[in-house]
């Protein structure tokens, strides 16, 4: 949506002030080559300067997958694994484990 308003650049410079980017549900569909290059640029000016957290619910080994085009996914991995530190949970999903609060009072 930035670039076609023109925003872009701006868009990406206030995300690269940020000490902490988080990217949340990643890898829910597949990249297109222009999200692919704008999580290259993102990844490329972070890199060993700013935290990153990403969560997903697909495993690192389909990563690859999902951003698409070899060369790319390669340089981003490489990027975000290098010097990551990596937490996998297992287990049934809290949202799961949490039953909704039904409310009884009829008056």
């Amino acid at each position: 949506m930035a670039k076609a308003d023109g925003s872009y650049l701006k868009e990406l410079t206030r995300i690269e002030r940020q000490q902490l980017l988080i990217l949340d549900d990643f890898g829910i569909q597949p990249f297109d080559a222009q999200s692919r290059a704008a999580l290259m640029e993102i990844i490329e000016d972070r890199h060993g300067k700013s935290a990153l957290i990403i969560t997903s619910q697909l495993p690192v080994s389909k990563w690859h997958e999902v951003i698409g085009e070899k060369t790319i996914a390669d340089a981003i991995l490489d990027r975000i694994v290098h010097d990551a530190h990596r937490l996998e949970l297992t287990g049934e999903s809290m949202r799961r484990k949490r039953k909704p609060q039904v409310e009884t009072n009829y008056q």
